[in-house]
């Protein structure tokens, strides 16, 4: 017969260690170019600290090219998860919303002193409380005349515009871009775009016919063309486009919107109630004429 302690020592439960499988490099990729975004916008306040702004927003551009490979290359890559969709949130938020504010703020904003500051932290909350929106939309199902759009401009896009007075000082003189007073109002603006429900185009659902592709290539190597040899009037021009595009975007979500409403499932036909029949009369009295049967 065994012993108690023996007893004790055979009903202990086994502890099963859990050991993590092996993950790809692949699937690492996305990760990899979300952290050297990150690291972009960090360097950008660096720079910026330094005095070196062309560098800032050279950095800070590196950071949107890495940002719009990371998601791209995790869906080809079948590596999309929610770990990667809060680093992405994250790093976005620094690289566009906290980089930007600070180069703004080194560059020209520093002149207001409180006031100034207060400015750009008013573009750094509207960037996160964008992100937040964004973020909580994922699981809900959009309307079809929105799944086109953004709403709002999104934080990449609205950190090329934030330094778009930036591009601008760089090629023809700081002496009217650099005002703190004309930033003031340009960064206010660009804040309150990122987190209005204005519509705004998303190249995500552009699709190329096959006839144009060719074109497009084209149209790409010359604009890499122009922005190696001329960048900043280059990003000065890409960044005048896209304001442009915005009334387009809006009149475009409207007709959707309209063409939506007007297309509507057909109804059911109504179920028509016929009129009984006349009761049986007893044989031998007369039927009632026709036209008492309604009444």
């Amino acid at each position: 017969m065994a012993s108690p302690r023996v007893r004790m020592r055979t009903r202990r439960p086994r502890m099963r260690v859990r050991r993590l499988s092996p993950l790809s490099v692949n699937r690492m990729v996305p990760n990899v170019l979300t952290l050297l975004a990150l690291c972009a916008g960090m360097t950008a306040i660096r720079f910026a600290i330094n005095g070196r702004f062309q560098e800032a927003t050279i950095a800070i551009i590196a950071a949107g090219v890495f940002d719009g490979l990371d998601g791209r290359l995790a869906r080809l890559l079948k590596a999309t998860s929610s770990f990667g969709a809060e680093l992405d949130s994250l790093a976005d938020f620094v690289s566009f919303g906290v980089a930007p504010a600070a180069v703004l703020y080194l560059w020209t904003m520093a002149q207001l002193n409180s006031i100034g500051w207060a400015i750009v932290l008013f573009y750094a909350v509207c960037c996160a409380l964008r992100l937040a929106r964004f973020n909580t939309q994922l699981a809900a199902e959009p309307p079809p005349w929105r799944a086109n759009f953004f709403s709002g401009a999104p934080a990449p896009a609205g950190a090329g515009l934030l330094m778009l007075p930036m591009f601008v000082s760089f090629e023809w003189g700081d002496w009217i871009p650099r005002s703190p007073y004309l930033n003031a109002v340009w960064i206010s603006g660009v804040a309150l775009l990122m987190v209005s429900n204005v519509p705004t185009v998303s190249l995500k659902r552009i699709r190329i016919p096959p006839h144009l592709v060719v074109p497009t290539l084209l149209g790409i190597g010359v604009a890499t063309a122009f922005f190696t040899t001329a960048p900043w009037p280059t990003l000065t021009c890409v960044g005048a486009v896209y304001l442009a595009s915005i009334p387009l975007t809006i009149r475009a979500s409207y007709r959707i919107r309209r063409t939506d409403a007007g297309v509507r499932p057909p109804q059911p036909a109504e179920a028509v109630t016929p009129i009984p029949p006349p009761a049986a009369l007893p044989t031998g009295d007369p039927a009632p004429p026709a036209s008492e049967w309604r009444h």
